[in-house]
């Protein structure tokens, strides 16, 4: 698969040629550019926003303004830095989504989750689903809500350098800050992280009490999980390790690294309706017209 954040000149050499193809109106170029690019945005909104509807609205809006303007793009950086910058400044100045309202500190997030009661999985007959997506879903809703305990910038930060496998190089181009100053706030980032995870989460430390199956019912009956309406286990689960690749950090500390697997073990998620939604976006009039667009 395409990885934006790789190394390889060939795929900024293709992004080049696409783009100057979709800036003389090719449409199927631009369909191809932007179909390159729309799941790794989206796998950054949803990490931003918690709620994937939220996160495809994130996503339209930051390809709606890579779109109309493209044709400001000159050259003069890599066009993945360019739109990534976009997608950068976006989500760190849009407007609150509804799960960022009631973002909390680490401290409170730790005490919603042991004031959840441990309970015995509900009854196989009772949930339209097998009892082991409840709990992945379980895991993977309590381990990307601990995302909102970080600050945007950090939490967008942590999602491209820990999660995605951007290099610090990339990193602090998109985030138009230094390599060394992104490496020492992903390092901050990480530590606030791990540190709430060593101590509270039984994934990351036996010690703790804390485990996915026992904490699934509680979070059913509360509605943080919906078993008819499942948010992060698609029916073909594509792992973020498999698409992102590994960048290698000096990460000596073993439950530190234990951390950072469990978000890489995260499904790579996709909009069910990404080229659809493309070619109806690219009806609009101000699209076509910023484009030349037939």
């Amino acid at each position: 698969m395409f990885n934006p954040f790789s190394e390889r000149t060939e795929d900024d050499a293709s992004d080049a040629v696409l783009v100057e193809q979709a800036k003389n109106g090719d449409r199927a170029a631009l369909e191809q550019l932007v179909l390159r690019h729309q799941a790794w945005i989206y796998n950054i909104a949803v990490r931003m926003v918690f709620h994937p509807q939220d996160a495809e609205e994130v996503t339209q809006e930051v390809l709606i303004k890579v779109i109309t303007k493209l044709s400001t793009f000159k050259g003069e950086s890599k066009f993945r830095t360019w739109l990534y910058r976009i997608a950068a400044n976006h989500v760190l100045n849009m407007k609150r989504r509804r799960a960022e309202t009631g973002v909390t500190t680490f401290a409170e997030y730790g005490a919603a989750i042991r004031s959840t009661p441990d309970a015995d999985l509900p009854d196989s007959n009772s949930v339209p689903v097998a009892l082991p997506i409840l709990v992945e879903e379980a895991k993977n809703s309590c381990t990307m809500g601990m995302l909102l305990c970080l600050d945007r910038r950090q939490r967008l930060i942590f999602t491209l350098g820990e999660i995605l496998g951007v290099t610090d190089t990339v990193g602090g181009q998109v985030l138009e800050i230094t390599a060394d100053n992104f490496r020492q706030s992903l390092a901050r980032a990480r530590r606030d992280l791990h540190r709430f995870l060593n101590n509270q989460c039984g994934l990351v430390n036996k010690t703790n009490p804390c485990r996915c199956p026992k904490k699934t019912r509680g979070f059913i009956e509360h509605g943080h999980v919906d078993p008819h309406r499942l948010l992060f286990v698609p029916e073909r689960v594509e792992r973020v390790r498999d698409v992102a690749g590994e960048t290698v950090r000096g990460i000596e500390d073993v439950v530190e690294r234990q951390h950072a697997d469990l978000y890489r073990e995260h499904p790579f998620l996709r909009q069910a309706d990404e080229i659809h939604w493309l070619r109806r976006m690219l009806q609009r009039e101000e699209i076509r017209g910023a484009l030349h667009l037939p």
